[in-house]
């Protein structure tokens, strides 16, 4: 069954609304706007979490509802209802004609339409039942207190989601996705004497359960929560100053989301509150820095077939050969901006509004091996994964915690090191780009990005990077 027979169903035939009626209230409410959608979506997700020995938490929920938007300049209306009716619809236009009053705009043309399929339409949460889940989550608490005795407390999860949307517009244009999504994680302690030390690893993505509850799987998420555990509790303080960091491939591209990728959203360019504001066709970052977001690789965490305002995504170049090209963009912004929309405009649920958020964001690989970039440190950081971090969109100050990194000398990576900090400047870290790697890689398939107070899931990656004066804040 198609995406849009299933939305049929879901939206229409179950709550006995009739569709050109509603078209007919939607295309009333927005009359006279530049833009605007009526957004329907049903979700159903599940939560598992086993920890220390027994099912702690076990959670399903189902909700459903929808969102109507009036963009008229740069105010919007909105109106959502958990209660999806004509009735309750008719309430939601009636609410958001007050975002045209004395604007008299041209409805913008309807997004162009895609066959594309990035992720099947599968349901993940009723693929394997409930006692088979648990008894996985059994497993990998066995399995990894057998793997090393200095296992002191094991936690493992599983959860699931499936979201159906809809999105109509004035004039009869619709479009429809359905969203499959899981993700496993292990997180436990290790022990030897007084010193504990944790260790965690997850994957996940748009795909079916099965990918993770194989033995093969998992037993890999195990082995590596473990290794990452043992690493630091042999770990010694870091030392602190300025100095170069290598970074690793992968996880560590968190640090481009974060620092570089929130400051080329739409939204904070246009209101030039970023740093980034007014400077496509300028230097951002050292040569070889190529930086994109990619909305359309496969069965990827962060990608969507069409965005939430029903913009096909893209693979949109921002940085390229250090050059500053574009921009994310959703509907809204891209038209204040006299550009065009990126397939970016993305929402939490059908409670609120969309903005210009991130898909995958990513670096692409450059010429150097891995090997190559370290042999020329003196000494400096090697920050494999990161735990955490933070950044202030206007300036682009940013602080990350390496949950592992290690000290180079001499152009060789030496003991490992507990708590370093790295901090700096997000456009100005750019420019302190050395070397890029050949060894491009994405995260596990587990990020999550928060931005005013609406959180949306997302992908990062990077291959190895040699960045010069970098501030470590550290104890030893």
């Amino acid at each position: 069954m198609s995406a849009i027979q299933q939305t049929d169903d879901l939206f229409f035939n179950r709550q006995d609304l009739d569709r050109k009626r509603i078209e007919g209230i939607v295309g009333d409410a927005l009359k006279g706007t530049d833009d605007g959608e009526l957004f329907f979506e049903y979700r159903q997700s599940e939560a598992l979490t086993f920890d220390d020995g027994r099912l702690k938490n076990a959670s399903f929920d189902t909700t459903q509802g929808f969102g109507l938007r009036a963009v008229a300049g740069e105010s919007a209306g909105y109106a959502h209802s958990s209660e999806i009716s004509e009735a309750a619809i008719k309430r939601a236009a009636d609410t958001v004609k007050a975002a045209r009053r004395g604007h008299n705009g041209t409805y913008a043309d309807a997004p162009t339409g895609t066959n594309r399929r990035l992720y099947g339409d599968f349901n993940p949460l009723s693929e394997v039942d409930f006692a088979t889940k648990v008894k996985v989550l059994q497993d990998i608490d066995a399995y990894a207190r057998k793997k090393d005795p200095r296992v002191r407390q094991v936690s493992a999860s599983i959860a699931g989601s499936w979201q159906a949307v809809r999105i109509l517009r004035s004039g009869g244009y619709s479009v429809a996705d359905i969203r499959p999504m899981v993700r496993m994680t292990v997180s436990l302690i290790l022990g030897e004497g007084d010193r504990q030390e944790s260790g965690s690893e997850s994957g996940g993505g748009r795909v079916s359960y099965d990918t993770y509850l194989q033995p093969e799987s998992w037993q890999g998420l195990v082995d590596e929560a473990i290794r990452a555990a043992a690493v630091n509790l042999g770990a010694i303080a870091a030392p602190a100053g300025e100095m170069p960091v290598v970074l690793g491939p992968g996880w560590t591209g968190v640090m481009l989301h974060e620092a570089v990728g929130h400051g080329l959203e739409g939204d904070f360019n246009r209101k030039k509150t970023s740093t980034f504001s007014g400077l496509i066709g300028q230097r951002v970052a050292s040569p070889g820095v190529t930086v994109v977001d990619d909305g359309t690789l496969q069965d990827r965490r962060g990608s969507i077939t069409v965005d939430d305002e029903g913009t096909p995504s893209g693979r949109t170049l921002l940085i390229e050969d250090g050059i500053l090209r574009g921009y994310m963009q959703d509907r809204q912004n891209a038209r204040l901006m006299g550009m065009r929309p990126t397939g970016n405009g993305r929402r939490e649920s059908f409670a609120s509004s969309p903005m210009p958020r991130m898909t995958n964001t990513l670096m692409l690989a450059g010429p150097h091996s891995p090997e190559e970039i370290i042999k020329t440190v003196k000494r400096g950081i090697y920050a494999v994964d990161f735990s955490g971090g933070q950044v202030d969109i206007t300036s682009g100050k940013f602080v990350f915690a390496a949950s592992e990194a290690y000290l180079i000398e001499d152009g060789k990576v030496g003991p490992a090191v507990k708590g370093a900090m790295l901090t700096g400047n997000g456009p100005d870290a750019m420019t302190k780009v050395r070397m890029v790697g050949n060894d491009m890689k994405m995260d596990g398939g587990v990020g999550t990005c928060g931005k005013e107070g609406q959180s949306v899931p997302v992908g990062v990656g990077q291959p190895t990077l040699l960045m010069d004066g970098i501030t470590v804040g550290g104890t030893g």
